[in-house]
């Protein structure tokens, strides 16, 4: 399969479409991106990695983070961790509070902001020092050091979290959070700070087409199983409520960030992550979703 010539006449193809969707201007440090750049990288399991546009740019991962988290969480604690945190897909916004009060304070789900929460603070009792190990997990995936949080991105989100605040609280109220909430939201606000670019992202997640074995190092992650049910949970949970959408489209597990950025995958082969800063209105990136749809069609493969 010739990746490369894939990936380039998608991105010509996606680059010529009408304008649409808008930054995700609710946190003022991402409201300043250029909404044009777009970037398309994979990876593959046996070491090729292919790159066009502005796949080598860095940019804030947001949600996309919440993979990473929930992979440090469940490789300690397994299956303990969805007596706090649901499996299904939520149907309602990624910061909503609706559902929090009629489930008793249990989020529907690991990836909307209340379950992404839980999960970190459940990583917080973990880790002595959680931002730290963190870092440390996404650089051991991606196999480099050259990742970093994004600090101003961290403290734009941190003045105005006032939503993750009262999920927090609201949680707490339920005995469903254990650490302090301010502390809490440092640590959240600080994952979805980390800044990566496409072809970063892309090895980052091969551990995970890889059936749990990081495939830079040959160590095992993640057992088979776990990787697998993550797999699953990113398939019907991991594009908010436009997840039934995307799997009817594109056919692959992957997680989304409102920095614009996507993440997906074919186990056994391949890692693909897609950068453009213009989201829909579900808070998914317009042209990401196109260029992956595109992708599953042209190579003809997906899990399905």
């Amino acid at each position: 399969m010739d990746y490369q010539q894939v990936i380039n006449n998608i991105y010509h193809e996606v680059k010529s479409l009408p304008v649409v969707g808008e930054v995700a201007d609710y946190i003022p440090a991402l409201a300043n991106v250029d909404p044009d750049q777009f970037g398309i990288a994979i990876a593959t399991i046996d070491g090729q990695t292919f790159g066009i546009g502005d796949y080598q740019c860095k940019f804030s991962i947001q949600s996309i983070s919440k993979a990473f988290t929930l992979s440090m969480v469940i490789r300690h604690i397994g299956s303990q961790l969805w007596e706090y945190v649901g499996k299904e897909p939520s149907g309602t916004p990624f910061n909503s509070l609706v559902q929090l009060e009629r489930e008793n304070g249990i989020p529907r789900n690991p990836f909307i902001n209340a379950g992404a929460l839980v999960v970190t603070d459940k990583l917080m009792n973990l880790y002595t020092h959680p931002k730290e190990a963190i870092l440390e997990f996404v650089r051991e995936m991606a196999g480099t050091d050259d990742i970093y949080y994004d600090k101003t991105v961290a403290q734009s989100e941190l003045k105005c979290a006032n939503r993750n605040q009262a999920l927090g609280y609201f949680m707490k109220s339920f005995n469903n959070i254990d650490n302090d909430v301010d502390a809490l939201l440092d640590v959240y606000c600080h994952q979805c700070s980390i800044s990566m670019t496409c072809e970063e992202l892309a090895k980052s997640f091969l551990f995970l087409a890889n059936h749990g074995i990081n495939p830079h190092s040959q160590k095992e992650i993640l057992s088979v199983s776990r990787s697998k049910r993550l797999n699953a949970l990113m398939l019907t949970c991991g594009f908010y409520d436009e997840s039934g959408e995307f799997a009817f489209r594109v056919g692959m597990p992957g997680k989304s960030g409102v920095g614009g950025g996507i993440i997906a995958l074919i186990p056994g082969q391949l890692a693909i992550a897609v950068w453009s800063p213009r989201l829909n209105k579900y808070g998914n990136s317009y042209l990401g979703i196109e260029t992956l749809e595109r992708f599953t069609t042209d190579i003809g493969i997906s899990i399905f």
